[in-house]
């Protein structure tokens, strides 16, 4: 395995119209999960990957399954419940740059994961171990689970990619504050956002951040500055790596979960650092051109490089 993950996967339904949701008649259906949509986006571009879980029993959880199977990820380590259901949510968008998600997944399967289900010789297994910090704040469960998980890792020679992707909604600030530092803390690369800086050290120059972060013994940390592009940063080199412009922001949800794929494919290749953060930064701008969560992720590595080359934006590819 290239890369290993955990995390819960949902169906997302979303409204055909944009506007408050309760006058919405007609939705759509996905999958939506932000390390399977990493998992995803490393499938399309040819690394082995593993999906760790756990799905109800039902017609949600078999959606979530094939679909994800269906993307060449391995799910061997996904566990069916029969006592609990698959988790759901619904997005409501007012307009391109504003929306928001209502989450039905409290009891959900997921929310039962646990440290038995982390396998050390699946863990072992793979280069990188990819966690955010949406695991840990779904059940007290689920965050033994994670550090189970970054445990097994560190004891065998496994690198650790962490982002902290903050979900306030799901659990008070403090305990927030403290598991994502203490996440932190195992961490090998680091790959938070201005925001979630801020939340931490109360800092929100990325130098800065970037400091705290390596203080707390990380080797390599990313921060994600938006359209901006990035700043990479590690204990001999640090730098700021341009954008890429799209004409037109359709989705923006997403473009972190493109953005890990990026590094994570960049630091299994052994690319340099800047190259590493300019697929990150690739894959995040073509994930928010479509609408979808892995719907604008390049299908291998000759779309990706045509993007980041600029041979195709323009042209007709015939």
């Amino acid at each position: 395995m290239d890369v290993i993950s955990m995390g819960e996967t949902m169906i997302l339904f979303t409204p055909h119209s944009n506007g408050k949701m309760r006058y919405a008649k007609d939705f759509s259906s996905k999958i939506a999960g932000a390390e399977s949509n990493t998992l995803i986006a490393l499938s399309k571009l040819g690394y082995q990957t593993g999906w760790v879980s756990r799905l109800g029993k039902d017609e949600l959880g078999e959606r979530v399954l094939s679909s994800i199977k269906g993307e060449g990820i391995d799910v061997r380590h996904v566990i069916f419940d029969d006592h609990a259901p698959t988790g759901l949510f619904l997005k409501q968008k007012t307009n391109e740059m504003n929306s928001k998600v209502f989450y039905y997944r409290q009891g959900s399967a997921a929310s039962f994961m646990n440290p038995h289900d982390m396998n050390e010789e699946y863990i072992s297994s793979a280069k990188y171990l990819y966690v955010t910090g949406i695991t840990p704040a779904l059940s007290d469960s689920c965050h033994e689970a994670v550090f189970q998980a970054m445990k097994t890792a560190k004891k065998n020679g496994v690198k650790i990619v962490f982002d902290p992707n903050l979900r306030k909604t799901l659990w008070d600030e403090e305990t927030a504050r403290q598991t994502l530092i203490k996440m932190a803390t195992y961490a090998d690369v680091i790959l938070p956002g201005v925001n979630e800086g801020k939340f931490l050290f109360e800092k929100d120059n990325p130098e800065d951040i970037a400091s705290a972060f390596h203080q707390l013994g990380a080797e390599l940390v990313v921060i994600k500055l938006g359209e901006e592009g990035a700043y990479y940063s590690t204990e001999n080199e640090s730098a700021y790596v341009e954008g890429f412009k799209v004409a037109r922001v359709i989705d923006p949800v997403g473009a972190g979960d493109g953005f890990a794929a990026g590094i994570l494919s960049g630091l299994i290749d052994k690319s340099s650092l800047k190259e590493t953060v300019r697929r990150g930064c690739a894959i995040g701008a073509m994930v928010v051109t479509v609408e979808g969560d892995i719907e604008g992720l390049p299908d291998d590595k000759k779309e990706l490089y045509e993007f980041m080359n600029a041979i195709t934006r323009e042209d007709v590819i015939r």
